[in-house]
């Protein structure tokens, strides 16, 4: 029994890695939707679409379990899949919730009231629909009270990524932390909401300053991962990894083997 990972791109590749390191013994099924990356300037309907379409691809390889690697569509669909879409039988993990929990240093089973944090003021970097879903500001206001959010929505940042563009991610970065400090001159925090964005990560914290505590996620999400499994034995394997792609499978693997610096080879999804 494999565990699905899937992204609008290869930005899920940083939360892969950090779980293939931490549990070698699991099996994995990546799928990148290159097609029709990046979701992050797509309207709701289109992202949650979109993703139902990518997860029923990795149900029927085989995966019970299916992390949504993508800020966006844990952001965008997420909810609504959990509603009425995602079989008794399975189940579909976002990638807020470790997040948060570790922002909150609560877990998330913890229904007692909201309360105060060690952080006041946050920075959100994240794509413009994440962004504009409020989704994170509203799953921290179950938890914790006192928090101020800004949100910056870093346009361009994903396809220069994607393109292979480095000085143009930078510059962007850059640009858009400039921008958030206009409206927040000193945060505590700052999250990379982004699954792409911890590629960035050392433009970002250079650009903050390192007095900010900078959360990246693909080492909460294989944490997080890791405990969860350790309740559910049965889903450990032989390590294989398989990496699908709506897009050229030759031109991903390309970019993915730049991104990890290890040979990654896609095939067609």
């Amino acid at each position: 029994m494999a565990v699905g990972i899937f992204d609008s791109g290869l930005g899920g590749l940083t939360v892969w890695n950090k779980v293939q390191e931490r549990l070698p013994e699991v099996d994995f099924v990546y799928l990148a939707d290159s097609a029709h990356a990046p979701y992050g300037v797509r309207n709701a309907d289109d992202i949650y679409a979109l993703t139902c379409a990518a997860v029923q691809r990795l149900f029927d390889a085989g995966c019970d379990l299916v992390i949504l690697a993508c800020n966006t569509a844990s952001a965008a669909a997420l909810r609504r899949m959990q509603e009425g879409w995602i079989p008794r039988d399975k189940r579909v993990l976002g990638v807020f919730v470790p997040l948060i929990e570790a922002m909150t240093e609560r877990q998330w089973g913890d229904n007692s009231p909201p309360r105060e944090v060690a952080v006041n003021h946050v920075a959100l970097f994240a794509t413009p629909a994440t962004v504009a879903s409020r989704a994170f500001q509203r799953e921290l206001s179950f938890r914790a009270i006192g928090v101020d959010v800004e949100a910056q929505a870093c346009g361009g940042v994903v396809d220069a990524i994607e393109e292979g563009d480095m000085i143009l991610a930078e510059a962007l970065v850059r640009s858009h932390v400039d921008a958030l400090k206009r409206k927040m001159p000193n945060p505590d925090a700052a999250i990379l909401g982004c699954t792409h964005y911890p590629l960035m990560q050392e433009a970002f914290q250079a650009a903050l300053g390192g007095q900010v505590k900078v959360f990246g996620q693909a080492e909460l999400v294989a944490e997080s991962l890791a405990d969860y499994l350790e309740r559910h034995p049965n889903m450990m394997g032989s390590g294989e990894a398989a990496f699908l792609t709506t897009g050229d499978p030759a031109r991903v693997s390309d970019r993915a083997t730049q991104f990890l610096r290890r040979q990654i080879t896609f095939t067609a999804a």
